[in-house]
């Protein structure tokens, strides 16, 4: 829960994004009418009303900790600083490594879009801003951004490749059409996955990590596989033998047992998706070849997003990168994918 005073000096609280409780406001001046309605009673009972109203505002104002507020139509606010890493070459979109965001998520290096494409004119590398986030169940994006005086000449010392981001591509890149090689990770049942060994299924995989909360992001990957998954198994045209696997980028946190929490918590069917992890050498390795960079930074992390369809053959039909693709799309790459080319 979080909640902020209001112009009008209401306390204003909010629950997480991941509760769907409403939003509540209480006023210094409800407590007043309040207690006017108790005036006529005796003194046992305006000392007990009294009492209870202390509690009631010691429980808001110890509540009082996080920056987000929820309007009435579900779109949680949050107010956030950070520093500009890259501006998209459309204008739509901007790379920034922000602070820690109680009550919703830590700091990390991210792209976030506009709306309102006249907020990040005039931004540069480097430069800290303050913006307000606004985040609903299914998007987020910056409501309104402002630039921060600042002297400190060490902002501008970033650089459109994040540090930590390894773009010197030791192996060789994968494109559509090369055999998917060969790594072993590990499912959400501690079982070992060869990549090699999926021939004769149509393959589709992702990266992402658990506790990623934007939902333009991991969420929305997650959400779209499964619709996919639930589309295909619904499907009487659908490849005879498919497999969907979302690949975790974070093995520390992400154990097998996490991740197959995490798969009960979005009803995945195991039969048909499953959640992977592995050694840093083995998921870099195969992140790196089809081009999904990942990265830590002040113990953030960053990262943009592939998507990857194989066909039977384990040649790889597609890589689809960012997160503008359609669960239709999708699912009408893993059809095709059967088809011999």
């Amino acid at each position: 829960m979080s909640c902020k005073n209001s112009p009008g000096g209401d306390l204003e609280t909010s629950a997480d994004s991941s509760k769907a409780s409403p939003t509540v406001k209480f006023s210094f001046s409800d407590l007043a009418r309040l207690k006017l309605r108790f005036v006529g009673r005796n003194l046992s009972s305006r000392a007990t009303f009294s009492i209870g109203a202390a509690l009631v505002l010691l429980f808001f104002l110890g509540n009082c900790q996080r920056n987000a507020v929820a309007d009435d139509a579900g779109t949680n606010i949050y107010s956030v600083k950070g520093v500009v890493k890259e501006l998209a070459s459309d204008g739509k979109s901007v790379v920034i490594r922000h602070e820690k965001i109680p009550g919703y998520m830590d700091a990390m290096v991210m792209p976030f879009e506009v709306k309102d494409t006249n907020i990040l004119r005039g931004l540069q590398p480097g430069d800290a801003v303050s913006f307000q986030l606004a985040v609903t169940a299914k998007e987020g994006w910056i409501e309104s951004l402002a630039k921060l005086n600042t002297t400190n000449s060490s902002n501008r010392s970033y650089t459109t490749n994040p540090p930590g981001v390894n773009i010197t591509h030791a192996l060789e890149p994968l494109a559509p059409g090369d055999p998917l090689p060969e790594y072993t990770l590990t499912n959400e049942l501690g079982q070992a996955v060869s990549l090699a060994k999926l021939k004769g299924d149509v393959v589709a995989f992702t990266f992402f990590f658990t506790s990623c909360p934007f939902p333009d992001f991991c969420p929305k990957l997650t959400l779209q596989f499964g619709e996919a998954e639930r589309a295909l198994e619904n499907m009487t045209t659908a490849p005879a033998h498919w497999h969907l696997y979302s690949i975790s980028f974070d093995p520390k946190r992400d154990t097998p047992a996490h991740l197959a929490d995490y798969g009960a918590s979005v009803n995945y069917d195991k039969t048909h998706w499953s959640f992977l992890t592995g050694t840093a050498e083995q998921i870099g390795g195969l992140a790196d070849q089809i081009g999904e960079n990942y990265w830590t930074e002040d113990g953030s992390i960053g990262h943009n997003l592939r998507t990857v369809v194989v066909a039977p053959n384990g040649r790889i039909r597609n890589i689809i990168g960012g997160n503008k693709w359609t669960v239709d799309e999708l699912v009408a790459d893993i059809v095709a994918a059967e088809k011999p080319q």
